[in-house]
Parts: structure tokens; sequence; C-alpha cells
């Protein structure tokens, strides 16, 4: 390890988004080959305000800065001073990430070996289980005069370089860290070989934190590229930076393509919940108008989607949160329209509607329209959010095949619900009893009408004999 230019670094910013925040202090310790070479440290004017939770972590304040050098004025110094270093900090892809997107602003590009000293105590120190700087410093007695501060734990950092030399076997040392600057930069709390397997295939991969705590789930066409595309140490996003600290293991499922991925990434993330995915709608919430002015009712009845039944399918108009949402926007309709809020069941009573005093109303509800004149409007008015009706006679089969892997898998839709996928087509239709197996879901509905309106290449549609 001490056989190459080292520098220790640590910096404290506004926060733990590098696209968003910026940094507010930096400190270096310089190394090459063993030899102390000296140290550099500035306080960094973040050109926004320091939330007050980080100003009394750090005890670095708005006053503090408002007078120090901005990023771009260190930027050629520091520049200087980390060209054709190893980085070393502690959980590096924090570091990494925010002065990578730093220069990045700047034109400049910084792409630098990066050592993790949190991997590595974890690979020389297997038996113990916390690795965080507080940690090192209380188990190796390590001297810290000013904790959160940016030098004075760069300072740490290089003392158990030290430390670990002198009570450690070099060779051993060497051999960890040319593992570690040879493999991916994976997250400190992922073990080294927790890519190992992982395909290139589509499919859905899961995070999980401590406890199995269900942190996110996605999917992909290249589940590799994709899982590694979360750690690339950019951490342009707060929820790239919090899965990269929290994460302990991950878990896929493969599919033969894009469109199976996408039905169970949505499955996954109803059943799951995890913390990091913006949550699917609960089917028993959402909300739906139906409404036939031949048959009835006579008046957009609200139901819930999750009772749609296939023979509504063509009656039923929108997708809401709540009723009070399914409301709001009838009544936008009527005042667009000029529709009458009783004959919309929006209010009850007979005579003028409130909307007709207003003048808003054409009159149906004073015999200033007719009943059909008005439902034709209505239909107008509500046709722009209507249900699509299920185009095939039944159920389908869609076939979907991924040649590269050889995986063909059968998925079963019948009106809009998604009934199950198999690796074999044989029988399928005889298999589901299609009546009860599944109810609408809204955002089935919506993946399901996205994809077969233009299905990929790779998908066949078989119908029901």
């Amino acid at each position: 390890m001490l056989d190459r230019p080292l520098v220790f670094v640590d910096l404290e910013t506004t926060g733990a988004t590098a696209h968003f925040d910026r940094i507010t202090e930096i400190g270096l310790v310089e190394v090459d080959r063993g030899d102390y070479v000296g140290e550099w440290s500035s306080l960094v004017n973040p050109q926004m305000r320091i939330p007050p939770a980080i100003q009394a972590l750090t005890g670095i304040n708005d006053s503090m800065v408002a007078e120090a050098p901005t990023f771009e004025e260190l930027a050629p110094e520091l520049h200087r001073r980390l060209a054709g270093k190893v980085l070393v900090a502690h959980n590096a892809r924090f570091d990494y990430g925010f002065l990578r997107n730093e220069f990045r602003r700047l034109g400049l590009d910084y792409s630098p070996r990066v050592l993790c000293t949190v991997k590595l105590s974890r690979r020389l120190y297997p038996q113990e289980r916390r690795h965080n700087l507080d940690s090192l410093i209380e188990r190796h007695n390590l001297s810290c005069d000013a904790r959160h501060r940016a030098l004075a734990d760069a300072r740490v950092l290089w003392e158990f370089t030290q430390h670990i030399h002198h009570e450690l076997d070099r060779n051993v040392i060497n051999e960890v860290v040319d593992k570690l600057l040879r493999s991916p930069a994976l997250p400190a709390g992922l073990a080294p070989d927790a890519l190992k397997g992982l395909p290139d295939t589509p499919g859905v991969y899961i995070f999980y934190g401590e406890n199995d705590t269900v942190l996110y789930v996605g999917k992909s066409i290249n589940l590799r590229t994709r899982v590694m595309s979360h750690f690339s140490g950019d951490h342009s996003t707060s929820k790239d930076m919090h899965i990269s600290r929290d994460i302990r293991r991950l878990d896929w499922i493969e599919t033969a393509g894009n469109f199976g991925a996408l039905i169970k990434e949505a499955q996954l993330v109803k059943r799951l919940a995890p913390l990091h995915n913006r949550r699917l709608r609960e089917s028993k919430e959402i909300c739906t108008y139906h409404w036939n002015p031949a048959d009835g009712p006579k008046i957009p009845k609200l139901m819930y989607c999750a009772e749609i039944e296939p023979g509504l399918l063509g009656d039923v108009y929108g997708i809401f949160r709540t009723k009070r949402a399914a409301r709001d926007a009838l009544r936008k309709i009527a005042d667009e329209y000029g529709l009458c809020l009783i004959r919309l069941g929006l209010e009850k009573g007979k005579g003028a509607c409130f909307a007709h005093q207003l003048r808003k109303c054409r009159g149906v509800c004073v015999g200033h329209e007719t009943e059909l004149n008005h439902a034709m409007r209505v239909s107008m008015a509500l046709n722009k959010m209507r249900i699509a009706p299920w185009p095939y006679k039944g159920a389908i089969m869609v076939r979907e095949h991924h040649s590269p892997s050889r995986r063909t898998d059968v998925h079963v839709i019948d009106h809009w619900r998604y009934l199950g996928t198999h690796r074999s087509q044989l029988d399928l239709f005889d298999h589901y009893d299609t009546r009860h197996e599944a109810g609408f879901d809204a955002d089935t509905y919506k993946l399901l009408l996205s994809a077969l309106r233009q299905p990929e290449k790779n998908l066949q549609i078989i119908e029901a004999p």
C-alpha cells in the first residue's frame, strides 16, 4: 500500500447529494511511498446555506465560509495535489462523488484510483462488526482533535494506515489493497462477491439493507449494467447516495425481456414497499366513474377500480387516487363543457343547478337543453379519460423471448388483468379461470396499455382459441 503516492482526503459538505449539495471544507494529507509529504486544508464557500443540522454536526456555519474561496477558485491547486495519487477516504464513494461532480462542473476530469478505508478495515478485521471512523478511532486508539472537521479526519486515516502497517503483515495488507483497487467500486456494506452470477440479461433486482429491509426494487434489460450504475460513484441523486450507504445484499429475478420485467417490478414494489421507490397506488383506494346513458347508470357512478368487471370496460372513465379527486375532476369537466351538476351527481335536488345560476350550465336541469344532447356532451367530455376497452375476444398469451439467454416467458392477460407467467404455453388458457383470478389494477392497466399498443419485437401475442 505504501509503495505508491497516496492522498488521504476528507470533505465536509452541505448534505449527502453530490448533484445538489456542495463542499464546505477540504482536508488532505499527502504521502509518497510511505513518507509524509505534507497536508493542506481550506474552508470552501458552498454558495448556498448550510442546513442547521449540518452546522451542528461539523461546527461549520455560514459566517465561517462567507469569505472563503469557492471550489472554482481552489480547483487548480486542489487538482494538482490530487493528480496521480490514489484517493484514500472513509466511505470513499462519498468523497469521490463530490470531488468528481465539483470538477465536472468546471469541465475538469477527475477519475483516480480509489481506496476506501471502510472496506480495508472490513477485510483486515473481519471479526469486528463496526467500521465507521469513530469505531476505528476507539478500537485502534487513534487521535483526533476535531472530529467532523476535514483535516482532522484525514489525519486519522493516515494514522490508521500507519497503525495497520505496524500491527499486520505488510504482504497481507498489500494483497487486500491490490484486490480492492482491482475490484468494482462496490458499496462498503456489500460482500466482495455480491455481484457474482449477476447476469447481463433482463430482469428485476432488489436491494436490501440491515435486517433485510427492502431499500429499492428496479428493472432493466441488462441487470449487471443497471446494478453497477447505482454504484458509479457519482451519487448524482440522494437516492443512490442512501442506497450505497445502506445496502447489505442484493437479489435478482431474470425475465425474458422488458415486458416481464415491468410487470414483475410493479408487483414487487406494491408487495414489498421499498424505502426508495415511488409508492404505487393501493388498488382498493383508486376510483373511476361508470357511466352508460343507454343502459345505466344515467348519472356517472363513482366506484373503485378493483370493482371493474370485464363487461364494464368501455363504460368506465378516469383513474383517480381518491373519491375527492374524482369529484374535483368531474366538477372541472362540468365547468369546461357547461354540464349540469345535478345530472353529473355532484348536486342533489330538483330545478336549476348551482352552475346554471352562474350561467355555466346550459340548462338541461330547467328544460333549456334536451337530455339526449346533454348526454352526448357528457360522452364527449368523458371520452378523453376513458379506460380503453379490451381489444381482444378473451384472454391472450404474450410470448416473450430473449435470444441470447434462450429464455421464453409466457404471460397470461385478460381484460387488462395480469394472471400469471409461465415458462411454457401448453394449455395455459385452460389453466386459468379468468373470471376470478385477478381484479383490475390501475397501475397494471397503464403498463399493459402502453406495452400492448406498440409491442416490442420479442413479443408475440396469441389469442385464445
